[in-house]
């Protein structure tokens, strides 16, 4: 889900070569566009890129009608139907995302991409009837299935379509393709609501358009990529193509101990996963915070996150300028413990001013930390893992951002009894003052998390002692 959210077969550049079906005179046209132009010198990645955009902006979009569905059928509960339909989107990276992995290093990711897509338009088409939470909790878990087995996919496919110095801005993109097009989908969200009005009678509402307007993009997204010029990849040759679950297993295993002794891989998902048990507090309770603390009201909290937005957008752009000078491992353990000191200082002031500065900055370290990760994982992955080690990736992340979610409203109301019972939920130091409530705490921790993980992905980037063959 694009809320939580979070790839040729050799890595240009590079000596190493991994063995593969020879590309057709259109991919091998990418290639030389690849070389000698910026990354959308590459019309192939322009159309992933692009084909990204238009299936983002239709999965806000789609996101914000689920909900809707969800409060509509939740009858007298809707925050638990609401809840229910979250933890579907969330739960099955848990236990099918590794999985996955070995799908897509076993498949045509090409038509894997397009089944995918054909498929949640297929299901969203659908939810305008579903009257009951189950079913709207199952079409959710098909939703959630095919992202997992797309989103690798999508990652194991754009070292194919873009040279190795090229990747930072590839990866820079695609974090604006996923992010950036949340204010646009929100406010055609609201312009869907007066169209329907505006149709009056009709029995199609905002919903059902919203719905329809989502199954389109990805049937538009799954159109560009089947013009994307892609052999097939053979990780390794065998017989047939034949699903053995042994060989799964063993493949899966080959997966994990790459991730254990590559520095650069392991380092990058501890440094993710582990921080986004901070981060993922945000979600619950930066409106808290908002209303509790701040007192800025509906108003103030759009602010925080329009300036958040902004903050990642700058981390990215001054990125993409001075990638080339910079250590990618190292500046990625730098970029997480940034995020998590910038999120120390905005949830230690009382100023509105002062929280949008730390807010700002965070934003800055966060997407430097987006597009730094996944940059290193298309760097020092080859074709043959790329599918089970983003997908490693993506079920730590679901499983640290869930855990995060569900406790930290219990953390906040535990610092809260805490605070009141040593401070009386105010911290008095001569004539200076703070108040203590219980969201503050459960932030400083948070922040606190964040911290730990670039120690820990610092950690990480010790070199193994033996080399992976």
């Amino acid at each position: 889900m694009a809320l939580f959210y979070i790839t040729p077969v050799q890595n240009l550049g590079r000596t190493r070569k991994v063995k593969m079906a020879e590309p057709d005179a259109g991919q091998a046209k990418v290639e030389r566009l690849g070389r000698s132009h910026p990354v959308f010198g590459s019309p192939s990645f322009l159309r992933l890129w692009i084909a990204q955009v238009v299936s983002a902006f239709g999965d806000w979009i789609g996101f914000l009608a689920i909900i809707e569905i969800a409060r509509r059928v939740g009858g007298d509960q809707p925050g638990s139907a609401i809840a229910l339909v979250m933890i579907a989107r969330v739960l099955p990276g848990f236990f099918l995302a590794s999985v996955g992995g070995v799908i897509v290093d076993r498949v045509n990711r090409k038509r894997l991409l397009i089944t995918c897509d054909l498929l949640r338009a297929v299901v969203l088409l659908l939810i305008p009837f579903i009257e009951r939470v189950w079913a709207l909790v199952l079409a959710s878990l098909v939703l959630e299935l095919a992202t997992s087995l797309w989103g690798p996919a999508k990652e194991s496919i754009v070292p194919n379509l873009v040279p190795k110095e090229q990747l930072t801005a590839a990866n820079s993109l695609s974090l604006v393709a996923a992010y950036g097009t949340f204010p646009l989908a929100a406010g055609a969200f609201i312009g869907l609501a007066k169209f329907a009005e505006w149709l009056g009678g009709s029995s199609i509402g905002q919903v059902e358009w919203a719905l329809a307007l989502d199954a389109l993009t990805f049937v538009a997204a799954a159109v560009l990529i089947a013009s994307l010029p892609l052999g097939r990849h053979r990780a390794k040759k065998k017989k047939r193509q034949s699903i053995d679950l042994a060989q799964g297993v063993r493949e899966l295993r080959e997966g994990w101990k790459f991730i254990a002794i590559s520095p650069q891989v392991r380092a990058v998902l501890v440094g993710l996963a582990t921080g986004m048990i901070g981060g993922g507090m945000l979600i619950p309770l930066g409106a808290v915070f908002n209303d509790v603390v701040l007192e800025a009201g509906n108003a103030g909290f759009g602010t925080i996150l329009v300036t958040l937005g902004v903050g990642v957008a700058a981390g990215v752009s001054i990125l993409s300028v001075v990638q080339r000078r910079l250590v990618k491992d190292q500046a990625f353990v730098g970029a997480v413990l940034g995020a998590g000191i910038c999120l120390l200082f905005a949830v230690s002031t009382s100023s509105t001013l002062w929280n949008l500065i730390g807010v700002f900055s965070m934003g800055i370290c966060a997407g430097s930390v987006y597009v730094l990760g996944f940059t290193l994982l298309h760097e020092h992955v080859e074709e043959q893992l790329r599918g089970r080690v983003f997908s490693a990736l993506y079920t730590l992340v679901r499983f640290c951002l869930l855990l995060s979610i569900t406790v930290g409203g219990f953390l906040s109301d535990g610092f809260n009894w805490l605070f009141d019972v040593l401070f009386d939920n105010e911290l008095e130091i001569g004539a200076w003052s703070m108040a203590l409530p219980g969201v503050r705490g459960a932030l400083w921790l948070a922040s606190s998390f964040m911290i730990v993980a670039s120690c820990l992905a610092w950690v990480s980037l010790r070199p193994p002692k033996k080399k992976y063959q």
